[in-house]
This record gives C-alpha cells, structure tokens and sequence, in this order.
C-alpha cells in the first residue's frame, strides 16, 4: 500500500452531481418497471391518467425530480446543516466517495444512551441529560449515525475544505456550507472531547488543572513555543557526524520472506551476527544481513526436562526476550497469567550452548516480588560482553537488578533459584501504574504510565522524575527514545505522540527533560496517525502496538524512520518529515498537529512485531538498514530504497 492521501481525494460538487443523476436515472427505471401497465383507449393509444387531486399533482411533479436549484441546498436554513458522504467500495479500484444525504444535520447530545436507543427517545435528549446513570457526549447526523465522541472516532480535519472525516461503523465525511458552522464543529467537538475523556467542563481552569500551567501548550497549540521543533529539524543535516540527508521520497522493497517454526511471540533483534525469534515451541536463530534477516537452521527447543537439558518454562511462552552479554546470552520472561505481563522470575539461556544456565528469582527484602518488563541499562548495552545488570518494571515499582551478588561476585549457579540483587530503584507508594518503559544511549530512563503520563528519569535518580509529561487521555502501551534523549515515541491504542524533550536552560544551554526542569517552554508534541479510512480497514479491534524508531547506537547518528504495527499493517513514517513543521500534512489543521504521510506494509496475517535492524546494516544505497516483519509464521525483511 502506498501513502495515506491516495484516498482522500477532494470531493468535488461535480463528482457529486453526476452521482447523484445516476442514481435518480436508475431509481426512475426502477420505478417505472414497476407501474401498471396504462389502460388503453379504442385507439390502441395509452392515455395518461388525469391526476384526481393538487396532493396528487405534488407527487407526480416530485417523482419527475426536476432539477431546480433548492432553497435549502443554495442557502441551507437548517441548524448545523451538512453534507453527508460514505466511503464505499473499501481498498478496491471501484474505492470512492458516495453521497448519503444532500442535507441533513448535525447536533452533540449529553445522553446515557450511547448505543443508540429508537428514534422516538432521541427528541427527549438535550445538551443537560443526566439521566440514569454517566452521561457522555454523543455526535448524532441525522438518523443515520450515533456514535459517543473519542479518539476512537479517529476524526480529521480539513480547513480549506470545510469538512471532516470519521469512523462509526463505515467511514464518513461531512462537507459544512459555511466557514462558521464549520469552525463551531471542530470547537464543540473538542470541548466534547475533553470533557469525555476527563469527566469535567472544558474550559481554561479545567485544562491547567489536567495539563499543568507549564504544558497549556498541550491543550492550545497555538500558544505552544514550536521554535525548538525547527531548530531540531535542521540539527541533522548541521552536523558534520550524520549521515546522507533523509529523502521523503522513498520505495519499500521485499527481499526474504520465509516461514518460521511456528507461533512467533518476539523478536529478539541482534546488532551482531545473529537475530532471533522466540515461538511457542523454541527459539528459531536467523542470520543478520545488509538486506535483512535469513534463516540459518538453528533452533532451540523448549521442553520440560531438567533445568540443564533444554529451555524448561515455569508458566507459558515467553512474551519478552533481551539480549546480554554482546548477544550470548538472553533472558526470557513467562507471564505467570495468561493476558497479563508479570511475573516473578526469568530464565537466563545461553546462546552459544543453547541451554538455560540460570533461573531467577525476584525478590526484595527477602520477599518475592513480581515484575511487568525488563530493558537494558541503555541504547548500547547488550553489545556490552561484561554487562551484569538490567533494569526492571512494575506497576508501582522501577529498579536496576544486578545477577551478580551484593559483593560483586558471580552468583554460584548449582544454587537452584538465585535471587536477584535489587541494587537501585523505587516502590512507589502510590498508584503511577507504570506500564512500559525504555533507555536512552546514556542510561536515562522514560516510563509510560496508564494514565498517558510520560515520566523521564536521569540517570542518577529513579525516585524522582526531572520532568512528567501530562497524558492526552489514553493509557501509554510502548514507549521509545532516540539515543540522544531529545525525542519520545509512546503508543496509544489509537495513535501515537511524538514529544521533543529539550529546552533552553536559564544558562542559555540548550538541554533535556532528562537532566534538567523544563519549564514552561514546552513544545506541543506531534500525534501520528492512520487516516479515518485506514483505521476502518485495520479493524476495529486492532490497535497501535511496539511503536519505535530504528535503531542507532552512536552519538551523532540519527534515527530516520518510526515504525508500528496495527493488525495486519506495519505502518513506516518518515521521521524528518513528522518534525518538518511546514509540511503539507500540517496545513489547514486543527489543534495538536497530526501527521498523516506514511507507508504501510500490508501482510496477510496480523504482525506480531515490525523492527528496523540496527544501523550498521544500512547499504550504500539505502538511506536507512533493514525492516524486519514477523507474524505467527512467517519472518519478511523489506530494504528502503530512494527513488531516483
């Protein structure tokens, strides 16, 4: 599949029109084929009927469905008029926009109702409706859609056309007759937003309250300082220690596709000799190349012999698997529930020898403690051969384990469960409800949490944030930073954020959110998203997962691409264009900036993990090293070629 604006053509009045005469040319036959056949006179000649009455009259002359110019359509006198449109015909050739009704309205009801109720309960509803229970904010057109206003609407503006687009069980347009009516939408939908996602009034005290005065940015764009979004846009190509300038205008290419062992969980990518994929039976390695990952027949199964004599697992497939140890070694975690991450231990697999050398106990102040993720140290540190330690997650907790004892000693690994050495860290007394996080090239630590907050720790400290980014509403999935620091990638189940942490210090040094307290000079930060109509083809139970940048491991390179998944979707953004303010994406939009230029990669099974290979395996040719794609069964490798 190709970019998102391929199917978001404009929709010209004359496109309507000529629809439109096609279908009253076809409704007319059809009404016609349906008619008595008239009565003849002694002639042989059919005469018309003579109509009885004026009421009969009308309705022949509307049946004749003349084409005058209506009152209402030239100058509509209905309240919140609109056009409404349907996309039909999915992602065919035949793909187009049809018109659903000439005019109709629109109108936001408060109602606990949100399913939709008969039509004759809707008269009943108002603006103040508390009846029985929560109330929420609905958007009603017509009698044909009735849908509670979300994120999950996946609505997008468009200014010069006076229109916006949106899902509700199909994938609608409305075009407004006027620049007013048009802009009353767009601020009483966001009001309805805001006050649907934060249960209280939108208005300006209630933003400072959810953002913070430092962040009002977040919640008025407009009044936002996005100076330091240009200044980041230029940095790359500034510095002598980058590589070629990214080009907008690029191909994808397959290169290997072939299957797996079967029921690939993770993916385990090396930036040495080997990647590896970890399945429902074992472990499946792959050989690293310039153009991708290739199989090379090696394959570790689990079993459940003894500890020593192949990978043994506690509670189920292991859902997470990190590289230590210049890549020989991995350490695996099971959940101990079935839809839930924790768990209160890990296996420590040998790569070279293919045997579980070690299982590990969790365990604080001589009580076992679970964890939800574990990371490395940094960026870099599985390339480190001497590395010992890793950092780990839990709802309320954040902590650095240590596999060696508290003298600094290897633990003696006859011993059946060694515990783990909880050598830094936090337990939070109350409820941050951390839920992903992930390490900068230096170490520094960022935490996305369920509330959509985004904490970023330095790396002296874990117990206090140097800054906490507010939330936008929804839960933080994944998280991801660029080695230097300056850039955040979370994931939301509906969109991704794009943050820039720096800012200028009271020094006159520009800095980080990592080291230092930003203040109020905060960027807004940029949303990325699939357009109204990729979201509906992605389906409505597929969401954003893994978001994340490619993968460098230097100072002075710089990550050029985002990838996600969604269903069946890798979705691919090109991450100088999402920084350049000035692109076309951003013009003629409402509130937070939101880019909408991607690639998608379409599979034929939903993708378990899409990952861009390490830097050093970018070619000569290729502005960018590798995209790998796993799904169940299958493991495909795409190369990013510029287009000449």
């Amino acid at each position: 599949m190709g970019g998102a604006h391929s199917r978001e053509e404009l929709i010209s009045d004359s496109d309507e029109e000529e629809y439109e005469e096609e279908n009253e040319e076809e409704e007319e036959n059809f009404q016609d084929s349906k008619d008595e056949s008239p009565k003849r006179s002694s002639s042989g000649r059919s005469r018309p009927k003579t109509p009885s009455s004026l009421d009969e009259v009308e309705a022949k002359l509307k049946a004749l469905k003349l084409k005058y110019p209506s009152a209402n359509t030239q100058n509509p006198s209905l309240n919140n008029a609109v056009k409404l449109y349907l996309h039909i015909g999915g992602n065919t050739p035949k793909a187009k926009w049809v018109t659903s009704e000439k005019l109709t309205s629109y109108s936001f009801i408060k109602t606990s109702k949100i399913n939709g109720q008969d039509d004759e309960e809707d008269g009943e509803e108002s603006e103040n409706e508390e009846a029985n229970g929560e109330a929420w904010w609905v958007l009603k057109v017509g009698n044909k859609i009735r849908v509670k206003v979300g994120v999950e609407m996946q609505l997008k503006t468009f200014g010069d056309q006076r229109r916006v687009d949106f899902v509700s069980k199909g994938v609608w347009a409305m075009k407004f007759f006027s620049d007013e009516v048009y802009r009353s939408f767009v601020s009483k939908f966001n009001d309805c937003l805001f006050e649907n996602t934060y249960r209280i009034e939108s208005n300006d005290a209630n933003k400072v309250k959810v953002y913070g005065k430092d962040f009002i940015g977040w919640a008025k764009p407009e009044a936002a300082d996005d100076s330091i979004w240009e200044d980041a846009e230029d940095s790359p190509l500034k510095s002598p220690q980058s590589a070629t300038p990214v080009r907008v205008n690029q191909d994808l290419r397959e290169e290997f596709e072939e299957a797996a062992n079967g029921g690939i969980q993770s993916l385990a990518l090396g930036a040495l000799d080997n990647s590896f994929l970890v399945g429902d039976s074992g472990i499946q390695v792959v050989k690293n190349f310039a153009h991708g990952v290739h199989g090379k027949g090696v394959y570790v199964n689990f079993d459940h012999g003894s500890q020593r004599s192949g990978l043994s697992l506690v509670h189920s497939t292991p859902k997470k698997a990190l590289l230590m140890r210049a890549e020989t070694n991995m350490l695996l975690m099971s959940p101990m529930t079935e839809g839930k991450p924790h768990t209160n231990g890990l296996h420590q697999l040998d790569i070279e020898t293919g045997k579980i050398v070690s299982e590990w106990k969790f365990e604080k102040d001589g009580t076992d403690i679970t964890m939800r993720d574990i990371t490395n140290d940094s960026k870099g540190a599985q390339l480190d051969p001497s590395g010992s330690t890793f950092l780990g997650l839990d709802d309320n907790r954040l902590c650095r384990w240590d596999m060696r004892d508290r003298n600094g000693m290897v633990q003696n690994l006859a011993t059946s469960t060694p515990v783990l050495n909880w050598t830094q860290g936090h337990q939070f007394s109350r409820g941050t409800n951390f839920q992903c996080f992930a390490t900068t090239g230096d170490g520094s630590i960022v935490v996305g949490s369920l509330d959509g907050k985004i904490r970023l720790y330095s790396i002296n400290s874990m117990r206090q944030a140097k800054t906490a980014f507010p939330g936008l509403g929804s839960p933080i999935t994944h998280v991801d930073v660029t080695f230097d620091g300056k850039w955040i990638l979370g994931t939301t189940d509906t969109y991704l954020i794009l943050i820039c942490t720096l800012f200028t210090g009271k020094d006159g040094k520009t800095k980080t959110g990592f080291n230092g307290r930003m203040g109020n000079k905060i960027a807004a930060p940029r949303l990325l998203k699939l357009t109204p109509l990729d979201s509906h083809l992605a389906g409505v139970n597929n969401k954003f997962r893994n978001a994340q940048f490619s993968w460098v491991t230097e100072n002075g390179k710089q990550e050029r691409h985002l990838v996600a998944t969604v269903g069946k979707f890798s979705v691919i953004w090109n991450f100088q264009q999402v920084k350049n303010g000035s692109h076309e994406c951003y013009h003629n939009q409402e509130g937070l900036k939101s880019c909408y230029c991607y690639k998608i990669v379409l599979k034929d099974d939903s993708i378990v993990d899409s990952r861009f290979m390490h830097d050093k395996f970018a070619v000569t040719d290729s502005p960018e090293a590798p995209l790998v794609i796993a799904t169940p069964m299958k493991v495909s490798s795409f190369s990013i070629s510029s287009r000449r």
